[in-house]
């Protein structure tokens, strides 16, 4: 080979070992900008993360602050209503207190009108017109006994005591008949037996010659006279309504 073309080897070598050498130079400082601008743009991604994550964090805890406000705007409202409710049952409880205690009062008052009552009962009895007198005493003595008995209620013993009053009562403008004996000279005689309330208690005799008139004051069956035989028939006529209500003359001896 001659010197020419050597030295033309040479210098190509040396010209593509510099050109190799200058491309590496050049090379370096590109990756070196690639790999930061990659840094850089990771970096973003990942501060962009950050934000996104600090933005919901701070979104969610807007969203809980209001909803905390709102729960407690609400709270407010439920906490005086029922600041307002209880005030209305204490209210209601001193009421209860007051109506209990006035309760415990009427009561301390109440039986012993009830049993006054019930005696002043039994006398009237006594003293009226002895008709259905066995029942009559029989019901103030059940009276007496419920008065006795922690079964039954103070109410319902004032309500039983005012019915006895007004079956009494009652008897004042009732017209009856019913059948019976009377001793008379030491004989029992079988009568028809009238009543006009409490104005007038008659018996006749059941062949109706004979007529009595209760007399009240003197607790005895009186003979009336023939002039009564009639008008004691038609008391007893119209008690069984056996004939129309009409005036009739008789005597009268009413309790007192």
């Amino acid at each position: 080979m001659s010197v020419k073309i050597r030295k033309s080897l040479v210098a190509s070598a040396l010209v593509g070992a510099f050109a190799f050498a200058s491309s590496n130079v050049i090379a370096d400082p590109l990756n070196d900008v690639q790999k930061a601008g990659q840094q850089i743009q990771k970096a973003a991604v990942k501060s962009q993360a950050k934000i996104d994550n600090v933005y919901g964090q701070t979104q969610e805890l807007i969203a809980e602050y209001r909803s905390i406000v709102d729960e407690t705007e609400l709270m407010k409202v439920y906490n005086d209503h029922v600041a307002r409710l209880v005030a209305d049952q204490n209210a209601s409880i001193e009421s209860f207190d007051r109506q209990i205690a006035t309760i415990d009062n009427t009561k301390q008052n109440v039986v012993p009108l009830m049993y006054r009552m019930i005696d002043t009962l039994e006398q009237f009895i006594k003293a009226d017109v002895p008709f259905n007198l066995d029942s009559r005493l029989a019901r103030v003595e059940r009276l007496r006994e419920i008065m006795a008995s922690a079964s039954v209620t103070t109410s319902e013993k004032f309500r039983q005591v005012l019915e006895a009053y007004t079956v009494e009562t009652a008897y004042s403008s009732a017209v009856t008949a019913s059948q019976g004996t009377l001793e008379v000279d030491g004989k029992n005689i079988n009568v028809d037996i009238g009543r006009l309330g409490r104005i007038t208690y008659v018996a006749q005799s059941f062949d109706l010659k004979h007529a009595w008139v209760w007399d009240n004051n003197t607790k005895e069956w009186k003979e009336l006279g023939e002039e009564y035989l009639k008008p004691v028939k038609e008391v007893i006529r119209m008690a069984r309504k056996q004939a129309t209500l009409e005036l009739v003359k008789l005597p009268i001896f009413g309790a007192e």
